[in-house]
């Protein structure tokens, strides 16, 4: 989740249900939230809190030096993060006019990232970092669970009994809760909702979700509450707990058109957990029914205040700035993957293991849909592995309807990707893929089950990097009876892909076992034990587990990292892989 760009799991639902006649609209509470906090007259409220605290630590001291400064140039930073008065950025761009709030800037960093033209760039950067310091001084303070894009994530990444989260709801709302729930209850005054639909992407949005659903109840008794998406997909398919539905009336599980065209029009419920007679009753939930992909319509924007979304460089990685910086429509070509056999992935749930596409002429459709809605030309592709025959034949109808557009997505490294095919992408647009290389090391990757090998996932890459698409690796370390040294060999095979230009950004990804991939279903056949624990009667997704070599990964966390930020800047390339880790 970004604030560039609302999550894409609310346009797709708003445009079916507008197709089916249903009135819908949606809004973005997080986005709205961030816009009320940032402004000048809340930010001097919310210093006011901190100034009269008994105790504070040296850096919010500091910080309050500069309350004066933080006031007057919060609104103006927020618009420059906007794109609504870029005449900043010549003054935003100098590290000094930061320093007294921000520290010291590196400026071999800053040149490394943002070279001696980069002025818009290198001031988002800086305006970010602004930003972040008055975040992390509000959650220090006054509110701790506050973060700008995982609010209250620590009280909800690993929540095996509801307790610990229902505790929280039964104590006072922070200043910050209530501004949230002020929005709500202005949205709900102006809609009149029947219905109130919560999507939880994340572990950091069940909490703010929660607090809605809770004042809800608490105001409307009379509406009803449904909530659905990618965290309970994954941690609530085993909930036990009855208490969750004294705020929830319904819970929705894999894609929730069906499931929600059932709630809204009295027909069979499908896929939904409820409470009934005082226990947790569920409606066909193994059924495989659904609205078939094709039949989803375009997706709506309505609702959504586009305005609002901010640039956060938070980074140099090339990668991540895409991901959050621009205004991308985010879109799916289709539907689950069409490998779905990686042993690590969660290839037991629908929104994976449901391969289902639809045609070219469709995408490009809800493509052009999408442009007049938002007047942006830019997309990210969500999809778990974009087909390379579905990709080609979109890249041809873009071409053929002599669209201009900007696209990137995520690949598998698949042998399929020619010097033909990388072409035809960048012509039509293409400017990015990222794909998992995962595990470097070919007896891992066999291991993983990946479908490709190191030498088939180089070739890919130079393909299209030399067409100019930028590619992004994701990268895996921890995964069982993986060595210390396939590690260093996997890390070099990094180092080269950089080195001879073919690879442009990776990040690195601790391995965790999960109860819906093959890995978690039968351990093992990756030469892991799966390690007894008490299920809890809320969210279970996690698997604990011990396998050989038993290795401490977390102290090689940060050498990875280490070593890949500087090969994605150039350097580093002649010093030995263990150097990294000393």
């Amino acid at each position: 989740m970004q604030l560039n760009s609302p999550y894409p799991a609310t346009m797709p639902l708003t445009g079916f249900l507008l197709s089916q006649q249903i009135a819908t609209t949606q809004l973005d509470l997080g986005i709205e939230l961030i816009d009320t906090i940032f402004t000048s007259k809340q930010l001097s409220i919310l210093l006011d809190e901190i100034e009269h605290l008994p105790k504070l630590s040296k850096r919010s001291r500091q910080l309050l030096v500069h309350r004066s400064f933080i006031v007057t140039y919060i609104e103006p930073a927020i618009r420059f993060l906007r794109n609504q008065d870029l005449t900043l950025a010549n003054r935003f761009s100098q590290p000094l006019f930061w320093q007294d709030v921000i520290g010291e800037s590196d400026e071999e960093h800053l040149l490394f990232g943002f070279g001696e033209s980069g002025v818009v760039d290198q001031a988002k950067y800086l305006t970010t970092r602004f930003i972040k310091e008055i975040a992390q001084l509000i959650q220090e303070t006054t509110h701790p669970h506050f973060q700008l894009i995982r609010y209250a994530e620590s009280l909800t990444v690993r929540l095996p009994d509801f307790a610990p989260l229902e505790q929280e709801l039964l104590s006072n709302p922070t200043t910050i809760d209530l501004l949230m729930l002020q929005l709500l209850h202005k949205h709900i005054q102006e809609n009149d909702p029947e219905w109130i639909g919560l999507s939880v992407p994340f572990p950091g949005n069940l909490y703010g979700a929660m607090r809605c659903a809770q004042y809800v109840k608490q105001n409307f008794p009379n509406i009803k509450v449904v909530m659905g998406g990618g965290y309970v997909n994954t941690e609530l398919r085993q909930i036990e707990d009855v208490s969750f539905f004294k705020y929830v009336d319904y819970l929705t599980f894999d894609d929730g058109e069906l499931p929600l065209l059932r709630l809204f029009t009295g027909g069979e419920l499908i896929r939904t957990a409820f409470l009934k007679d005082g226990n947790i009753y569920w409606s066909n939930r193994d059924s495989v029914e659904n609205i078939s992909f094709s039949n989803w319509g375009n997706p709506s924007m309505v609702g959504i205040k586009q305005s609002l979304y901010l640039d956060m460089v938070e980074t140099t990685n090339p990668m991540h700035r895409l991901w959050s910086v621009g205004r991308w429509n985010k879109l799916m070509m289709a539907h689950g993957c069409y490998w779905a056999k990686c042993t690590f992935c969660d290839t037991r749930l629908d929104y994976i293991g449901r391969f289902e596409q639809a045609s070219a002429a469709i995408v490009v459709d809800r493509m052009e849909s999408l442009m007049a809605q938002t007047n942006i030309s830019g997309f990210h592709f969500v999809d778990e592995a974009a087909p390379p025959a579905l990709l080609r034949k979109i890249a041809e109808e873009i071409l053929s309807r002599k669209l201009v557009v900007s696209y990137w997505v995520n690949i598998r490294f698949d042998k399929t990707f020619t010097p033909e095919l990388s072409y035809l992408l960048a012509k039509s647009g293409c400017i990015a893929v990222s794909g998992g290389l995962e595990v470097a090391s070919e007896r891992v990757l066999k291991l993983i089950n990946k479908g490709v090998t190191v030498d088939s996932a180089r070739l890919c890459m130079e393909n299209l990097s030399q067409q100019g698409i930028m590619v992004h690796a994701y990268l895996m370390y921890g995964f069982p009876t993986q060595t210390v040294s396939e590690l260093y060999d996997s890390l070099t095979q990094v180092r080269n892909l950089f080195q001879i230009g073919v690879l442009q950004s990776a990040f690195w990804h601790r391995y965790a076992m999960t109860i819906h991939s093959p890995s978690g279903n039968s351990p093992e056949s990756i030469g892991a034990k799966a390690v007894e624990h008490a299920v809890g009667s809320f969210a279970n997704n996690e698997i604990p587990f011990i396998t050989q070599p038993d290795i401490d990964w977390d102290k090689y966390a940060q050498g990875l990292s280490l070593a890949t930020y500087n090969y994605m800047q150039g350097t580093g390339f002649e010093l030995p892989i263990k150097k990294w880790f000393k």
